[in-house]
């Protein structure tokens, strides 16, 4: 698991530092002069989002080891993915960027939370690491919310810089697709009977909080643009976010799995969903 455990801070500290250089107060300030929408993404991401996943191992009695690696991947937030997506399906790009940023700051106190709590419920012993909710939330503040705040510094007052973000954003997912090689390569044995076991619970967990999403935006949002991003934000997940904190906490890559089948089935799934929503009026 030496490469995931090298490589996967790395591209993630990128990614967050890509969408630093995105990002200018007004993303934050616009919550608070439109607070409605942005509750209700954060709200079902935050909170829905987990609920639903620990509703779904539980029916389909999934894997102790598996089950928790779905828990990680529905603590974690949205992805830069969600904006891209959001702007293709002709949602509110601007709530998708607030979401995903605010959520990535709030991250590095509610993924540790969520995961250990549902750990405890799960009654799952943790990593032979001795590790702590605070070591995970000091370790999560270096690599997700130290590099946006450098990315919106560089945006400020190095400006010229900001526009090699595209640059930074190839070298990430080149990372990533590297860490995914690499859980699929080092479990190669393994991974058909990963994918029974994991496939459904992602694939229904993915479809089924994206139509949640839709329908509560739907009836509490203030419009179809509203309720495109907050669907997307509620399906796609911070893939590398999710395998960094698997690895700091979990010696077995088989919790890992779990956050890899979603990412490939997520990317699938959305795309499909955003050529349905693209012409919805």
């Amino acid at each position: 698991m030496e490469i995931v455990t090298t490589i996967a801070p790395i591209a993630l500290a990128l990614i967050m530092l890509t969408l630093g250089l995105g990002l200018t107060i007004q993303d934050f300030t616009r919550v608070v002069n439109q607070p409605k929408d942005f509750i209700i993404g954060l709200l079902c991401q935050l909170i829905l989002l987990p609920i639903v996943a620990f509703l779904l191992i539980k029916v389909l009695n999934t894997p102790l080891e598996l089950a928790l690696g779905v828990m990680i991947i529905a603590a974690a937030p949205g992805g830069v993915t969600s904006n891209v997506l959001t702007k293709f399906a002709n949602g509110d790009v601007a709530l998708s960027i607030s979401l995903t940023a605010i959520l990535s700051l709030i991250s590095i106190i509610s993924v540790p939370f969520i995961i250990f709590k549902s750990a405890d419920l799960l009654n799952i012993q943790y990593a032979t690491n001795e590790i702590s909710m605070l070591q995970i939330s000091l370790k999560m503040f270096l690599v997700v919310t130290l590099p946006v705040i450098i990315g919106m510094i560089i945006r400020k007052f190095v400006p010229f810089l900001s526009s090699e973000d595209k640059l930074m954003e190839r070298i990430s997912i080149f990372l990533f697709a590297i860490v995914f090689i690499a859980i699929w390569v080092e479990e190669k044995d393994n991974i058909l009977s990963y994918l029974k076991q994991a496939g459904l619970v992602t694939l229904i967990l993915n479809v089924v909080m994206m139509f949640i999403g839709y329908y509560i935006a739907k009836f509490l949002a203030t419009g179809i643009e509203q309720r495109k991003c907050i669907s997307l934000e509620c399906g796609l997940q911070n893939g590398t976010l999710a395998v960094f904190v698997a690895t700091q906490i979990f010696d077995d890559i088989a919790f890992i799995v779990p956050t890899a089948t979603y990412a490939l089935v997520m990317f699938l799934t959305s795309i499909i969903f955003v050529f349905l929503l693209r012409n919805t009026n």
